[in-house]
Protein backbone atom coordinates (compact mmCIF):
# COMPACT_ATOMS: atom_id res chain seq x y z
CA UNK A 1 0.00 0.00 0.00
CA UNK A 2 1.65 3.05 -1.30
CA UNK A 3 0.63 6.81 -1.87
CA UNK A 4 2.44 9.40 -4.13
CA UNK A 5 4.04 12.15 -2.26
CA UNK A 6 2.10 14.77 -3.75
CA UNK A 7 -1.11 12.87 -2.37
CA UNK A 8 0.31 12.49 1.20
CA UNK A 9 -1.32 14.55 4.12
CA UNK A 10 0.17 17.51 4.96
CA UNK A 11 0.04 16.38 8.81
CA UNK A 12 3.38 14.57 8.38
CA UNK A 13 6.18 15.54 9.26
CA UNK A 14 8.42 14.83 6.00
CA UNK A 15 10.00 16.81 2.99
CA UNK A 16 7.35 17.64 -0.01
CA UNK A 17 10.01 16.78 -2.54
CA UNK A 18 12.04 13.25 -2.53
CA UNK A 19 10.67 9.70 -4.11
CA UNK A 20 7.89 9.74 -5.70
CA UNK A 21 5.81 7.17 -3.47
CA UNK A 22 5.16 6.97 0.53
CA UNK A 23 4.20 3.91 2.70
CA UNK A 24 0.29 4.68 2.91
CA UNK A 25 -1.08 4.25 6.28
CA UNK A 26 -3.87 0.87 6.84
CA UNK A 27 -6.27 3.19 8.02
CA UNK A 28 -7.63 7.09 8.61
CA UNK A 29 -5.08 8.07 6.20
CA UNK A 30 -5.09 11.69 5.93
CA UNK A 31 -6.03 11.55 9.97
CA UNK A 32 -2.79 9.23 10.99
CA UNK A 33 0.96 8.13 10.42
CA UNK A 34 1.82 4.74 9.11
CA UNK A 35 4.56 2.99 11.73
CA UNK A 36 7.34 3.03 9.19
CA UNK A 37 6.98 6.72 9.09
CA UNK A 38 7.43 7.41 12.67
CA UNK A 39 9.77 4.81 13.08
CA UNK A 40 12.13 5.94 10.38
CA UNK A 41 11.54 9.76 9.48
CA UNK A 42 10.03 10.69 12.92
CA UNK A 43 11.79 8.70 15.71
CA UNK A 44 14.64 8.11 13.45
CA UNK A 45 15.13 4.57 14.58
CA UNK A 46 15.60 2.81 11.51
CA UNK A 47 17.18 3.84 8.26
CA UNK A 48 14.42 2.35 5.70
CA UNK A 49 11.48 0.06 5.43
CA UNK A 50 13.90 -3.32 5.65
CA UNK A 51 14.71 -1.78 9.40
CA UNK A 52 11.95 -0.76 10.26
CA UNK A 53 10.79 -4.25 9.82
CA UNK A 54 13.05 -6.01 11.61
CA UNK A 55 12.67 -3.45 14.73
CA UNK A 56 8.78 -4.81 14.48
CA UNK A 57 9.55 -8.42 14.32
CA UNK A 58 12.27 -8.17 17.42
CA UNK A 59 11.09 -5.38 19.82
CA UNK A 60 7.66 -4.80 20.74
CA UNK A 61 6.18 -1.93 19.26
CA UNK A 62 2.96 -1.14 20.11
CA UNK A 63 0.08 1.36 20.08
CA UNK A 64 -2.39 1.30 22.43
CA UNK A 65 -0.64 -1.34 24.36
CA UNK A 66 -1.17 -3.96 21.28
CA UNK A 67 1.44 -4.94 19.41
CA UNK A 68 2.72 -4.20 16.15
CA UNK A 69 2.61 -6.16 13.18
CA UNK A 70 3.01 -4.20 10.23
CA UNK A 71 4.38 -1.14 9.72
CA UNK A 72 1.81 0.42 8.01
CA UNK A 73 -0.44 0.22 10.40
CA UNK A 74 -1.74 3.56 12.01
CA UNK A 75 -0.96 5.78 15.08
CA UNK A 76 -3.87 7.97 15.02
CA UNK A 77 -4.40 11.77 16.73
CA UNK A 78 -3.44 10.98 20.81
CA UNK A 79 -2.85 7.28 20.17
CA UNK A 80 0.11 5.88 22.51
CA UNK A 81 3.19 4.62 20.79
CA UNK A 82 6.08 2.43 22.61
CA UNK A 83 9.57 1.80 20.56
CA UNK A 84 12.47 2.67 22.72
CA UNK A 85 9.87 5.49 24.73
CA UNK A 86 6.89 5.97 25.02
CA UNK A 87 5.52 8.65 22.67
CA UNK A 88 1.71 10.39 22.46
CA UNK A 89 1.20 11.77 18.83
CA UNK A 90 -0.06 15.35 18.92
CA UNK A 91 0.07 18.31 16.50
CA UNK A 92 2.36 21.31 16.14
CA UNK A 93 1.12 24.84 15.45
CA UNK A 94 2.44 23.94 12.00
CA UNK A 95 0.07 22.16 11.69
CA UNK A 96 2.72 19.00 11.45
CA UNK A 97 2.04 15.54 13.25
CA UNK A 98 4.77 14.97 16.27
CA UNK A 99 5.53 12.18 18.64
CA UNK A 100 5.61 13.86 21.76
CA UNK A 101 7.44 11.53 24.94
CA UNK A 102 5.46 10.70 27.25
CA UNK A 103 4.69 8.08 30.40
CA UNK A 104 0.87 7.58 30.38
CA UNK A 105 -0.33 4.07 29.70
CA UNK A 106 -3.85 5.55 28.38
CA UNK A 107 -5.34 7.56 25.60
CA UNK A 108 -7.37 10.43 25.60
CA UNK A 109 -10.31 10.11 22.60
CA UNK A 110 -13.09 12.77 21.25
CA UNK A 111 -16.65 11.16 21.27
CA UNK A 112 -17.89 11.99 18.13
CA UNK A 113 -21.48 9.79 18.48
CA UNK A 114 -23.22 7.20 20.44
CA UNK A 115 -26.17 5.16 20.22
CA UNK A 116 -28.10 3.28 22.99
CA UNK A 117 -28.14 -0.41 22.47
CA UNK A 118 -29.41 -3.34 24.91
CA UNK A 119 -30.28 -2.42 28.47
CA UNK A 120 -28.37 0.78 29.54
CA UNK A 121 -25.21 -0.21 27.39
CA UNK A 122 -24.43 2.79 25.19
CA UNK A 123 -22.09 2.31 22.12
CA UNK A 124 -19.58 5.30 22.12
CA UNK A 125 -17.85 5.92 18.76
CA UNK A 126 -14.28 7.62 19.09
CA UNK A 127 -12.36 9.96 17.05
CA UNK A 128 -9.78 7.00 15.96
CA UNK A 129 -12.04 4.78 14.63
CA UNK A 130 -12.36 2.64 17.72
CA UNK A 131 -15.80 2.03 19.66
CA UNK A 132 -16.77 2.02 23.22
CA UNK A 133 -19.56 -0.35 25.26
CA UNK A 134 -20.13 1.50 28.60
CA UNK A 135 -22.92 1.90 31.01
CA UNK A 136 -21.41 5.35 31.73
CA UNK A 137 -22.45 9.05 30.47
CA UNK A 138 -20.93 11.07 27.69
CA UNK A 139 -22.49 13.27 25.50
CA UNK A 140 -20.89 14.35 21.61
CA UNK A 141 -18.25 16.09 22.06
CA UNK A 142 -16.80 14.98 25.18
CA UNK A 143 -13.68 13.38 25.79
CA UNK A 144 -12.43 10.39 27.56
CA UNK A 145 -8.92 8.88 29.02
CA UNK A 146 -9.13 5.17 28.28
CA UNK A 147 -6.34 2.59 29.58
CA UNK A 148 -4.89 -0.07 27.31
CA UNK A 149 -7.59 -2.44 28.80
CA UNK A 150 -10.67 -0.12 27.23
CA UNK A 151 -11.39 0.51 30.17
CA UNK A 152 -12.60 4.83 30.95
CA UNK A 153 -10.03 6.43 33.28
CA UNK A 154 -11.97 9.52 33.13
CA UNK A 155 -14.47 11.52 31.41
CA UNK A 156 -14.37 15.13 30.63
CA UNK A 157 -17.08 17.09 29.70
CA UNK A 158 -17.03 19.97 26.98
CA UNK A 159 -18.09 22.99 28.64
CA UNK A 160 -17.28 26.14 29.68
CA UNK A 161 -13.99 26.47 31.93
CA UNK A 162 -12.61 23.26 30.57
CA UNK A 163 -8.97 23.50 29.13
CA UNK A 164 -9.19 22.58 25.00
CA UNK A 165 -6.91 21.33 22.52
CA UNK A 166 -7.40 22.82 19.07
CA UNK A 167 -6.89 19.54 16.16
CA UNK A 168 -8.11 21.71 12.76
CA UNK A 169 -8.56 24.90 11.56
CA UNK A 170 -6.04 28.53 12.11
CA UNK A 171 -5.29 27.45 16.23
CA UNK A 172 -4.31 24.06 15.27
CA UNK A 173 -1.86 22.44 18.07
CA UNK A 174 -2.90 25.35 20.56
CA UNK A 175 -4.59 25.38 24.03
CA UNK A 176 -6.94 27.32 25.12
CA UNK A 177 -9.88 27.96 27.92
CA UNK A 178 -13.66 27.92 27.12
CA UNK A 179 -15.15 31.07 28.26
CA UNK A 180 -18.51 30.43 26.83
CA UNK A 181 -20.46 27.80 24.84
CA UNK A 182 -23.40 28.95 21.95
CA UNK A 183 -24.94 26.37 19.09
CA UNK A 184 -22.12 23.97 19.03
CA UNK A 185 -19.56 26.52 19.27
CA UNK A 186 -17.25 27.67 21.84
CA UNK A 187 -15.72 31.16 23.01
CA UNK A 188 -12.16 30.06 23.92
CA UNK A 189 -9.66 32.28 25.53
CA UNK A 190 -6.06 31.97 23.91
CA UNK A 191 -2.97 34.01 24.91
CA UNK A 192 -4.30 36.50 22.10
CA UNK A 193 -7.34 36.76 22.76
CA UNK A 194 -10.46 34.74 22.35
CA UNK A 195 -12.20 33.33 19.26
CA UNK A 196 -15.06 31.26 18.35
CA UNK A 197 -14.26 27.53 17.48
CA UNK A 198 -16.80 24.81 16.33
CA UNK A 199 -17.00 22.09 19.08
CA UNK A 200 -15.26 19.19 15.95
CA UNK A 201 -12.30 21.46 16.15
CA UNK A 202 -11.41 21.06 19.52
CA UNK A 203 -11.05 18.29 21.80
CA UNK A 204 -11.32 18.75 26.13
CA UNK A 205 -8.14 17.98 28.13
Amino acid sequence: MHQTRRESSTKLPIPRKGTKYLVRASSHIKNSIPVLIALRDMLKLARNAKEAKSIIKEKEIKINGKRVKDYHESIKLFNILEADKTYVLSLLPTKKFILQESKINFRLCKVTGKRLIKGNTTQINLHDGSNLLTKEKANVGDSIYLDFAGKIKKIVPLEKGKEVFVIDGKHTGQKGTISSIENKKADIQFKEGVFQIDFGRVVAL
